[in-house]
């Protein structure tokens, strides 16, 4: 087999993961067309069909399956030999694709991460931010960051960066109308600020006395962006349940008043996670070990800083 006869086995792989030839073109960027010619020359080098077609979806033939499983293979060896190759290296270069929470990713990843290009001229960053978590090998991501418990995966390799809880806070103004809750069913009938997923409020988890409650907060705003619910609560909308690293600013200004400190939240862990390997990147094992020596640190002054 000649070299040039690879051409458009990624393309392949990309289609049968994506699930139709129109997202596998989204995905790497290129028209529907020419992904569909790209799979039409391989089936005819190959001599066989690789997918069933419909007018609305492309499904894989036996022949197809059996060879999609052959070059995942064949994707991972290519990919084993990069990193052992890179791993050699005594120099930080190439480009460090890295997925983040959108708020925590922008707030104290970035600049940890921006500062660490500054040092090393020949490294590069592609920057990904999205609160959903990213397949890291299908959409070809060298380095996520998540908060969260981490589901079981044999896949990935997971490295405990810090943690970080959660505040309940109101503005002043909205307070000096409401008698301070000193109980979860007083806290329950206030007025919340609410961070939504699929038009949903998330409940708030937290602890009094040692006993997790998992409560639905009565939302009068609801907001699928945590900055909007800061934003919100701040102008003396209700009460918001929201990460500390974000509110630590507001509420030393007197912006924002922490609620009902009985009730503490639990402690929501923060990992680098990167696809297993034989051999780490350099630039993966870098970017990993500034954000070990940074990251706690930055969670650590934030945490102490509350009163």
């Amino acid at each position: 087999m000649a070299l040039s006869d690879l051409n458009g086995i990624d393309v392949f792989v990309a289609t049968v993961q994506a699930g139709n030839f129109s997202q596998a073109a989204e995905t790497r960027q290129v028209t529907r067309s020419a992904v569909a010619k790209s799979i039409a020359r391989l089936e005819a080098r190959l001599g066989t069909p690789l997918f069933q077609r419909t007018t609305r979806s492309q499904r894989l033939t036996e022949a197809g399956a059996i060879y999609f499983e052959h070059c995942l293979r064949a994707m991972e060896e290519i990919r084993s030999g990069e990193a052992a190759l890179e791993g050699g290296r005594t120099q930080v270069a190439g480009l460090l694709r890295v997925s983040m929470p959108v708020l925590f990713g922008h707030l104290c990843v970035t600049p940890i991460l921006v500062e660490l290009v500054r040092q090393h001229a020949s490294l590069s960053l592609d920057l990904q931010f999205s609160d959903r978590p990213v397949d890291l090998r299908e959409e070809n991501v060298d380095l996520a960051i998540r908060v969260g418990t981490l589901p079981d995966s044999r896949d990935l390799i997971a490295r405990p960066l810090g943690e970080h809880r959660m505040a309940l806070c109101a503005s002043p103004a909205y307070l000096a109308r409401q008698r301070l809750p000193e109980s979860l069913e007083a806290l329950m009938a206030l007025d919340a600020v609410a961070y939504s997923r699929h038009g949903k409020a998330m409940e708030w988890r937290l602890v009094v006395d040692g006993q997790e409650h998992l409560l639905k907060p009565r939302a009068r705003v609801l907001l699928d962006d945590m900055q909007g619910v800061l934003v919100a609560a701040a102008a003396g909308m209700g009460v918001a349940w929201l990460p500390y690293w974000l509110v630590r600013d507001v509420l030393m200004e007197g912006r924002l008043q922490e609620v009902f400190p009985a009730a503490s939240g639990p402690v929501y862990p923060i990992h680098a996670v990167w696809p297993k390997m034989p051999h780490m990147p350099l630039k993966t094992r870098v970017a990993v070990d500034a954000l070990l020596q940074e990251l706690p640190g930055r969670l650590q002054e934030v945490e102490g800083r509350r009163t």
